[in-house]
């Protein structure tokens, strides 16, 4: 049972985070990414301390560190994501940050010994192969691979894993103290880009295209490149719900990772998580109407029959 609660647990935080994308990458085509992503995550800041009053928080050092290596690596890793996304395909460059991603930490839980099942070593191959089938996009651009983006895209995974092995490494008293410092560590360091950007000379462009794994960006204009002085009501609920569903969707993780205990939880509930391209594109063809390619469907049932694989492994 603890095994199915885990693979259930890390699949919602998947969904949910997905959901969260797909708001974030909305917001993203009137104003800068950057300053969406700082906004959501201080915005996150709230269902947290309501978490906090619910099941507790201990700051203890390691749960300070941990949570604070958390913030650094998640805000590394998205501002290395647009800016591969800025440089080259995202046809290319985005299922390869997700592989990253999901496969990070499952390199390091094997190094540290852990022993996998060969059902579940399977399954885990097969969620890797949907990752890279869901997160696959039409890329109309033209633009070319190269070596710089292919090395930020990578790095970027890398960084998206290293909150999933900061998360695993929680102690168990912490409560949510890990997903607060992660999430206040992430709120100032992309705050202070967000604002270091605005004011720079020059800094009417976004330095980085808005892109988005499934969402394709807005045109961009003089109006709609300027770092906006004015949110619309629409843009700030997109934003807040972006943040909420965000902080919710990395305590799901966090509750994966520690619920049991299992050696096998950490590959789980990485290759788990980098399927939250699923949450985003099948939001994307119900709000927005954009149209699933058949590989898209073939990565969405090849990665529920990799979930119910690993529930039964």
């Amino acid at each position: 049972m603890g095994a199915v609660l885990t693979v259930l647990l890390a699949l919602t935080g998947a969904v949910v985070y997905g959901a969260a994308d797909f708001l974030g990458g909305l917001a993203a085509r009137t104003t800068r990414a950057v300053a969406v992503a700082a906004a959501a995550a201080a915005v996150g800041l709230l269902p947290l301390l309501v978490g906090a009053l619910v099941v507790g928080a201990v700051f203890s050092g390691p749960a300070v560190l941990v949570g604070a290596a958390a913030g650094v690596s998640g805000s590394v890793a998205v501002l290395l994501l647009y800016r591969a996304l800025a440089v080259g395909p995202m046809s290319v460059l985005s299922p390869l940050t997700a592989v990253f991603a999901a496969v990070t930490p499952v390199v390091v839980a094997l190094v540290g010994g852990t022993v996998l099942s060969v059902p579940a070593c399977a399954a885990l191959v097969v969620a890797v192969l949907a990752v890279v089938l869901v997160a696959a996009v039409r890329e109309p651009s033209g633009a070319r691979v190269t070596v710089g983006g292919v090395v930020t895209a990578a790095v970027a995974g890398c960084g998206f894993g290293g909150i999933v092995l900061a998360y695993d490494a929680v102690p168990e008293d912490a409560g949510v103290a890990s997903l607060l410092v992660a999430r206040v560590v992430q709120a100032v360091l992309l705050g202070t880009v967000a604002v270091v950007v605005a004011l720079r000379p020059g800094g009417t462009t976004d330095p980085v295209t808005p892109a988005h794994p499934v969402l394709t960006a807005a045109p961009t204009s003089r109006r709609s490149a300027r770092w906006s002085a004015r949110w619309s009501p629409r843009l700030v609920v997109t934003v807040a719900a972006c943040g909420v569903l965000d902080a919710l969707a990395n305590a799901c993780i966090q509750a994966a990772l520690h619920l049991g205990r299992s050696d096998a939880a950490l590959p789980v509930v990485s290759v788990l998580n980098a399927l939250y391209p699923v949450g985003t594109v099948v939001l994307a063809g119900i709000v927005l109407r954009e149209r699933l390619t058949a590989v898209q469907w073939t990565g969405i049932v090849l990665a529920f029959g990799a979930s119910v694989g690993l529930a039964l492994a």
